[in-house]
């Protein structure tokens, strides 16, 4: 469940909820019951280093044809 982050319009206070992606957004600042905007915060999920797909995902390279071998169909090697 991801973490969503609140603030409050009237006193200021920030918390963060753990919520479903179906749930309601809070409505209700938990110390004062004023109400609260979803703040947009930077997430913790980054790609870093040379990535999965240079790392074995990427379509491999033909080997080279035979000589002869124009189409690279069916060729007695």
């Amino acid at each position: 469940m991801p973490m969503y982050e609140y603030r409050c319009s009237a006193c200021e206070h920030q918390f963060e909820l753990r919520q479903k992606f179906s749930d309601a957004p809070a409505s209700e600042c938990p110390q004062c019951g004023g109400h609260v905007e979803k703040m947009i915060s930077q997430t913790a999920f980054s790609l870093k280093g040379d990535g999965w797909f240079a790392q074995g995902y990427c379509p491999k390279t033909e080997a080279p044809k035979p000589a002869g071998c124009a189409s690279g169909g069916c060729c007695a090697a």
